[in-house]
């Protein structure tokens, strides 16, 4: 059983990481850390852990192997190289840093020092997208020759407590959305050439409709809507859309097209959901069934802890998270110079995933 840490005492932690990790049998939350000490200790006191306190205080524990990065993105990276020099593993929520420049020195100093670094999200690791994946790789779609990405929606303000950083550097649909669509991409079609874009704002300021900062104004910084064309390495057409500007649409979250079939992948923001084939030689489509059960928020830094152990490559992995990144920052550069950007990075397509031992 390895021991896990926390930094970033927020939502997230306390709503879908708590729940998860305590559902996998290699792994335990020990304590937690924030640079508000007294919401650690509340936070650790509420959950049971051994410990709450500072940031230094929790990354000089014996007792914490890995650490999990729940930050807000304009702190991944600091934090992140803050718990590697502390000889820590390192899961840290999306995105991977707010660009290559950040993200680049982190990705390296794992390297370099053994250390293993994982990336969110884990959902592509769960039966829905995994899956598809076999159906692909037992052939039914024939050759992938084009992918459709589509995640829209009126934006976070209405539910989110604290929503401004979803609107400013770092977040934006593209940053906080498209990490679970590009991984989904990446799990199923492998890595990404080159991109073109265009983008804008329908709105300048947001008004906040949540508790418990209703009424206050959000400044939008950052793209909110984003189209996209992509190419994989493998020679897939992928078009995708990223939006916090629209009301309400019927664009199915992700399509896979095929010489032989297509397929209706599940919500990449869920480890499972409904899939639906249809075949050049149907007429309509009919749903596909699959038996293993669902994975949790977690399962990223288990199968990570799994891999330091086995001594192979772990799946949600730092250069595939650095890769990601790396794409999302290329469509805004391509956008922004109305050119076509050939990506200079690029990763292994993961391994395919049976599951995770639970309790």
């Amino acid at each position: 059983m390895v021991g896990i840490g926390i930094i970033g005492c927020g939502n997230i932690a306390e709503k879908a990481y708590i729940p998860g990790c305590e559902h996998y049998n290699n792994i335990t939350v020990i304590g937690c850390g924030d640079v508000d000490v007294e919401r650690a200790k509340d936070f650790a006191q509420r959950h049971g852990l051994s410990f709450g306190g500072s940031v230094e205080d929790l990354l000089a524990r014996d007792d914490v192997s890995c650490v999990l990065n729940l930050t807000t993105p304009q702190w991944h990276a600091a934090v992140n190289m803050q718990i590697l020099q502390a000889g820590k593993h390192v899961y840290l929520e999306k995105p991977f840093a707010l660009n290559r420049a950040e993200g680049k020195p982190v990705l390296d100093y794992a390297q370099r020092s053994g250390l293993r670094i994982s990336c969110a999200p884990d959902t592509v690791l769960g039966p829905g997208i995994q899956h598809c994946r076999a159906v692909m790789d037992n052939g039914l779609l024939g050759k992938v020759h084009a992918v459709t990405l589509c995640m829209a929606g009126r934006g976070h303000e209405s539910w989110h407590p604290d929503p401004e950083f979803y609107y400013a550097q770092g977040g934006g649909p593209l940053f906080d959305m498209g990490p679970y669509y590009l991984s989904a991409l990446i799990t199923l079609c492998g890595p990404v050439k080159r991109v073109m874009a265009l983008s804008g704002q329908a709105f300048s300021q947001r008004t906040i409709t949540s508790e418990p900062k209703n009424g206050s104004l959000i400044d939008v910084e950052v793209p909110t809507h984003v189209t996209a064309l992509l190419e994989t390495h493998s020679g897939v057409m992928v078009t995708l859309i990223m939006s916090f500007d629209v009301a309400g649409h019927h664009v199915p979250k992700i399509e896979v097209h095929g010489t032989l079939a297509s397929l209706s992948v599940p919500d990449p923001n869920q480890f499972d959901g409904p899939i639906q084939f249809i075949a050049r030689t149907d007429k309509e489509w009919s749903e596909l069934s699959h038996e293993r059960a669902p994975e949790r928020r977690g399962v990223g830094v288990a199968e990570m802890v799994q891999a330091i152990d086995e001594e192979r490559p772990h799946r949600a992995n730092g250069e595939m998270a650095f890769h990601v990144l790396d794409i999302m920052q290329s469509i805004h550069e391509a956008s922004a110079q109305g050119t076509i950007i050939t990506l200079t990075t690029t990763c292994s397509q993961p391994a395919s995933f049976p599951g995770m031992a639970t309790h």
